[in-house]
C-alpha cells in the first residue's frame, strides 16, 4: 500500500447497499479521505464539483448502474482510475467493463488484503503517468525554450536553408566551431519537417566508446557479447520515421564509417549478434567542427561517406562575425538566468557591452551563455552588471596581444608588454576617450597618462 500518500488520496465510494459503502470506508478510512454516495448520478455530481483519484464503482444499481456510470465517468474525464466492485455472479460483467476503461474489479465480499493491494496498484499508476506527462512538458519547454537567436545577415541565411531543406528528407551537414549552436540547427530542421512528431534523437560521437558505438545506433542482440543480457533497440530503429543527429561525426572510426555508409545506402541494417534485417526511414543529420574534407585528403575520414553526408551543407558562422548578435544574445540570456535565478539585474551597462562585443568568442555561444550565467551569479541583487564585473580575459585577449615569444623575456619587459596591451586594449574599446578608459580600469586619469607615457603608447590621431 501506498502509506506515503497517505489521506492525500480521496477516494470516492459509489455504491447503493449502505453496508458494502460502510465496509469499504472501514477498511480505506484510516489510509485515504473517503467519501461515500448511493448512486451514479450523485457520483458524476461529485466528480464534478471535487477532485478523486480513485474511484470504487458498484456494478448494480438502480437507475443508473456501474457501467453507465463509467462510461459517463470516463467520457468526463478519462485520467480517473474506477475500480469496479461487483458479487461473485456479475464478475463477468465486471470483468467486461474493463474494455470501458475500468482499471481493475473486485468482488463482494470484499477481502481487504486484496481491496488494498489493487487501490495501490492503481495509485502507483496514476503517481507514473503524473510523472511522465510532467517529464513530457518539461521536456517540451525545455526544447520550446532552445531558441535560435540572431538577427545578423549570415544568420538569416542560415535560417533560410533551415526552412528549405526541413522540406525534404536529405542529408545534412552542419559544420562550424564549437558552441555555434549546432544542436538546435538540426532540431530546428526536425521540427521545421513532417518528421517533427517522431523521435529526434541525438548522439555524441566522441562521448560513446568506439566498442559500442555500433550497438548504440543498431542495438544488439541478446548475448552479443559480454554483458548483453537482453535486446537492445539502437538509436536508427528507435528514431523510424524521426531524426538522427550524429554530433561530431569525424570522431567515428573507419570500420563504423563503412557500416553507417550502407546504412545510408540502403536504409536499414541488422543488429549486432543478430541476423534479422531491419528496414527503417530514418533522417540523418550530421554535425562536426573540424574539416571533414581535410580528413577525406589524409585518409581518416571516407570519401564515399563525406558525399553522402554533404548532400546539403550549412556552415553556422562563429560569434565574432555575427554582427549585431552579442548583445541581442547577451539579453536573452540575462532574461533566462534572471527568470532561472530569481534575479532582477536590469541589464549591462554599455561599456560592459562594447568589450563583449569586441571579445573574440572562441567558446561561441556556448561561452557567452556561461558567462553570463556566471555575472547574474555574481552580481546577485545588483542592478547592472559593468565592465569592473567582467573577468580577465574578455579585457585582454591574450591569442591577438602577445604570443609565446614574451617568456623569453624578463618579468619586468614581460610586465611592460603587459600592461601596453592591456591599456592599448582598453583605450580602443573606449573608442580613446581617456576619462571613460581611466573609469574602466579603476585607476586615476592622471596615473592613466603617466603609464601612457610611460610606455610608449601612441594615442589615436597623433
Amino acid at each position: 500500500m501506498v502509506k506515503s500518500r497517505s489521506k492525500s488520496t480521496r477516494i470516492l465510494i459509489v455504491d447503493d447497499d449502505i453496508g458494502a459503502r460502510e465496509a469499504l470506508e472501514a477498511i480505506l478510512e484510516d489510509d485515504y479521505t473517503v467519501h461515500a454516495v448511493d448512486s451514479g448520478f450523485k457520483a458524476l455530481e461529485r466528480l464534478n464539483s471535487e477532485n478523486y483519484d480513485l474511484v470504487l464503482l458498484d456494478v448494480t444499481m438502480p437507475d443508473m448502474d456501474g457501467i453507465e456510470t463509467l462510461k459517463k465517468i470516463k467520457k468526463n474525464d478519462s485520467s480517473i482510475d474506477v475500480i469496479m466492485v461487483s458479487a461473485i455472479d456479475r464478475a463477468q460483467e465486471a470483468t467486461a467493463s474493463i474494455q470501458t476503461g475500468a482499471y481493475d474489479y473486485i468482488t463482494k465480499p470484499v477481502d481487504p488484503d486484496s481491496i488494498t493491494n489493487v487501490i495501490s496498484r492503481a495509485l502507483q499508476k496514476r503517481m507514473l503517468e503524473k510523472e511522465v506527462n510532467y517529464l513530457r512538458s518539461e521536456v517540451s519547454q525545455f526544447t520550446k525554450n532552445r531558441k535560435i537567436i540572431g538577427q545578423s545577415p549570415c544568420m538569416q541565411e542560415v535560417f533560410k536553408v533551415v526552412e528549405k531543406v526541413a522540406a525534404t528528407t536529405s542529408n545534412v551537414l552542419i559544420t562550424g566551431e564549437s558552441g555555434t549552436g549546432k544542436e538546435l540547427i538540426a532540431q530546428a530542421i526536425h521540427s521545421q519537417s513532417q518528421r517533427s512528431g517522431k523521435p529526434f534523437v541525438a548522439i555524441n560521437c566522441a562521448a560513446i566508446p568506439s566498442e559500442l558505438m555500433e550497438s548504440e545506433l543498431y542495438g544488439h542482440e541478446k548475448g552479443a557479447f559480454t554483458g548483453a543480457q537482453t535486446r537492445s533497440i539502437g538509436k536508427f530503429e528507435y528514431a523510424d520515421n524521426g531524426t538522427v543527429f550524429l554530433d561530431e561525426i569525424a570522431s567515428l572510426k573507419l570500420e563504423l564509417q563503412a557500416k553507417l555508409l550502407r546504412f545510408l545506402q540502403d536504409s536499414e541494417f541488422t543488429r549486432v549478434g543478430g541476423n534479422i534485417t531491419i528496414k527503417v526511414d530514418t533522417r540523418l543529420i550530421a554535425a562536426t567542427n573540424v574539416s571533414l574534407k581535410k580528413l577525406v585528403d589524409d585518409e581518416k575520414f571516407r570519401e564515399d561517406l563525406f558525399f553522402r553526408l554533404n548532400v546539403i551543407p550549412i556552415e553556422l558562422p562563429p560569434l565574432r562575425k555575427r554582427d549585431g548578435d552579442i548583445a541581442l544574445l547577451t539579453n536573452y540570456f540575462l532574461d533566462k538566468f534572471n527568470r532561472k535565478l530569481n534575479q532582477n539585474i536590469e541589464g549591462i551597462t554599455a561599456d560592459a557591452m562594447k568589450i563583449l562585443e569586441s571579445y573574440r568568442w572562441p567558446g561561441n555561444i556556448r561561452e557567452l551563455e556561461n558567462l553570463i550565467e556566471r555575472l547574474v551569479v555574481l552580481r546577485a541583487n545588483e542592478r547592472w552588471i559593468d565592465t569592473k564585473d567582467l573577468p580577465f580575459e574578455l579585457l585582454f585577449n591574450e591569442k591577438d596581444d602577445h604570443n609565446d615569444n614574451h617568456f623569453n623575456q624578463g618579468l619586468l619587459e614581460a610586465r611592460q608588454v603587459f600592461e601596453r596591451s592591456y591599456i592599448q586594449r582598453a583605450l580602443r574599446i573606449c573608442n580613446w576617450n581617456q576619462a571613460k578608459t581611466a573609469r574602466m580600469l579603476d585607476i586615476h586619469r592622471n596615473t592613466l597618462l603617466q603609464k601612457i607615457k610611460s610606455l610608449n603608447i601612441q594615442l589615436q590621431g597623433e
